[in-house]
């Protein structure tokens, strides 16, 4: 049976939210919170955030600043290390996921899937992931790369799927994160 974790890509500097967004309040909890109750939720206890430490398992991307890649490879390989094979990769400006958004990710065939035009969230065998794979890939370079499965989006998920990069973006989702962009 493969051994499936959580990985919350949280790296990155945050200026255009001008705020921290992992410890943003979101409805009562934090966005870390938020994320790794849906974990719970979905039946998947290991928890590891990419590129920030908030008192779960964490680790420190190898090269800052270089991209969500980087946070991949560094939970990639702390994963294998721990006897893990599969990882839901979500990001951290995405608290409103719901595990129907995620359910599809996880019941894909092959090496994982991801959403057209939204690699994130995505699920990944971590073997999938290439032994040259780059800190500074553009995400949907290792989508392709990897073989993941591309699945189409409903139009009432995408806003929930993108996240909120912005106040203005955070507003939006925070009043119904179920409208159109």
């Amino acid at each position: 049976m493969e051994r499936l974790a959580t990985v919350i890509l949280c790296g990155g500097s945050s200026s255009r939210m001008g705020t921290d967004k992992a410890r943003l309040d979101w409805d009562g909890a934090s966005a870390i919170d938020r994320l790794a109750g849906l974990s719970r939720k979905l039946g998947i206890p290991m928890v590891l955030t990419a590129g920030a430490d908030y008192g779960l398992t964490a680790v420190l991307d190898a090269s800052p600043g270089q991209g969500p890649c980087g946070g991949i490879l560094a939970a990639a390989l702390r994963l294998r290390a721990d006897g893990y094979d599969r990882a839901l990769i979500v990001a951290v400006d995405a608290p409103t996921l719901l595990a129907s958004d995620i359910q599809p990710l996880l019941e894909a065939a092959g090496s994982g899937a991801a959403y057209e035009g939204l690699p994130l969230p995505m699920v990944i065998d971590l073997v999938a992931i290439p032994p040259a794979t780059e800190a500074s890939w553009p995400l949907k370079r290792l989508v392709q790369v990897a073989g993941l499965v591309v699945l189409r989006c409903g139009d009432e998920a995408r806003p929930r799927l993108r996240g909120a990069n912005t106040p203005e973006e955070r507003l939006r989702l925070l009043a119904d994160p179920d409208a159109p962009d």
